[in-house]
């Protein structure tokens, strides 16, 4: 069977709702042990089979303390808990810019130093979620794309040095992706008014739509799988078009 995961472990954060539970089930369903770690857990994962480790990414010692429940040996590690903030940099307070660094580089920092030991013995991959924000400028993503660029970089510093311990990682950005998120954005910032401002976003991509959970977890499978065993180093946008397709 192709992108076959019997047999494997696999770390997933933030994987108790919007694309990473989506990664956290597809996994599964190939055969993966699965366990979450994320502030909450989702009893849909747990009827599943899902363990979720209710931790905090941005402190390196709890996550550590936290990660006795799993396994000693790490196959995968998906690091996709982040959060947004829209602003550009005169609305960006100090404490805003901190929290996203905090979430979203320390976090996959953290995760990162705690899980390697666990991969050096027989390898494994790491998937990072970056973001289209880290190839090209969107109006009002000041502190997103600073950390997000940040994810994207260390994708590669990490599959530079660990190539020989048979450690593979990548990078998926995706573009708009359909998740609960964007529903209450949507309800918060525009009420009354939320069909029109989703048509609006969703026309943003060249496509037509914005993407769905479920195909980016498609490519992160993919990435995970020994069908993937060629490839370390490299980012994979998943964007309607975005990148490469805008103003032509």
């Amino acid at each position: 069977m192709k992108f076959d995961l019997n047999n494997k472990n696999a770390l997933v954060t933030g994987g108790s709702s919007g694309i990473g539970k989506a990664i956290a089930e597809t996994l599964n369903s190939q055969g993966a042990t699965v366990y979450v770690i994320d502030l909450n857990e989702n009893e849909s994962n747990t009827a599943l089979g899902i363990s979720t480790i209710t931790t905090d990414i941005t402190n390196l010692d709890t996550l550590k303390e936290a990660l006795k429940e799993v396994p000693d040996q790490i196959d995968l590690l998906i690091n996709n808990a982040g959060i947004g903030f829209v602003g550009n940099v005169e609305q960006t307070e100090e404490e805003d810019f901190d929290r996203l660094y905090q979430v979203n580089v320390k976090g996959v920092f953290n995760c990162i130093k705690a899980v390697l030991p666990r991969m050096k013995v027989k390898g494994g991959a790491i998937i990072n979620m970056a973001s289209i924000v880290s190839h090209v400028a969107v109006n009002n993503r000041f502190a997103y794309t600073m950390t997000k660029g940040a994810v994207h970089a260390m994708t590669f510093a990490i599959a530079k040095d660990y190539i020989h311990e048979g450690i593979r990682c990548n990078s998926v950005s995706p573009a708009r992706v359909h998740t609960p998120f964007v529903d209450d954005y949507l309800k918060k910032n525009y009420p009354g008014n939320e069909q029109e401002m989703f048509e609006n976003l969703s026309e943003t991509q060249p496509i037509g739509r914005m993407g769905k959970p479920e195909e980016v977890a498609n490519l992160v499978l993919y990435l995970c799988s020994d069908e993937a065993s060629f490839i370390t180093g490299s980012d994979f946008p998943i964007d309607g078009g975005f990148v490469k397709l805008n103003g032509n």
